[in-house]
């Protein structure tokens, strides 16, 4: 696992000649909320981990955070991330590279991610399916072609009737109405940041 700055994750949807995946004209996209139950939350984040990645590295780029502090667990996060021998800050590194061992990984991450009311992109090395969860509670996939959602319908339990279209108006690119935090400019360091050694 390595951690990439802002510039580094940007480097790397470069080196893939991408843009992010609510960029992309013409793609398809799902909408899916969040469990309503928070412990379900992990199976979810496990799914994502080990399903749509196909066992190749998966850039984690968390792009909004202290959206709702009083949910944060920063303490844990840290105590993970720490895990990794890595001490830079959030703000200072938000892309979380996977290899395509690391899958248990992710998911820990993501979860983690995900009941902090954090949102960003899980952005896989195969392309097939992309996506970005918000802070508001739900996880947007992308896809170039509708058929690669149809795993993410049938495990998710989207029938047609309950899908959601999503125009491209609102997705979620950062824009002046929205909260994007590390998007653009500096981001306000987290409060109480664990400093260990």
């Amino acid at each position: 696992m390595r951690f990439y700055t802002k510039e580094e994750c940007e480097e790397w949807l470069r080196g893939r000649e991408r843009p992010k995946p609510d960029a992309v004209p013409d793609t398809q996209v799902e909408r899916i909320g969040y469990p309503t139950e928070p412990h379900r939350i992990f199976g979810m984040a496990h799914w994502i981990a080990n399903s749509l990645t196909y066992r190749m590295p998966t850039l984690l780029w968390i792009t909004e955070w202290s959206v709702w502090p009083r949910s944060e667990n920063w303490h844990l996060y840290y105590k993970l991330r720490h895990s990794y021998g890595d001490l830079q800050l959030l703000h200072e590194a938000p892309g979380h590279l996977f290899l395509e061992h690391e899958p248990e990984d992710l998911a820990s991450f993501l979860q983690i991610a995900m009941l902090n009311g954090w949102g960003g992109y899980i952005l896989t090395q195969a392309d097939y399916v992309n996506a970005f969860f918000s802070h508001d509670d739900y996880i947007d996939f992308f896809a170039k072609l509708d058929g690669n959602l149809l795993e993410v319908r049938k495990e998710l339990g989207i029938s047609r009737s309950d899908r959601i279209r999503v125009p491209p108006d609102a997705r979620p690119q950062c824009r002046a109405a929205r909260v994007c935090l590390g998007a653009t400019g500096p981001s306000p360091a987290p409060a109480a940041p664990i400093v260990t050694g």
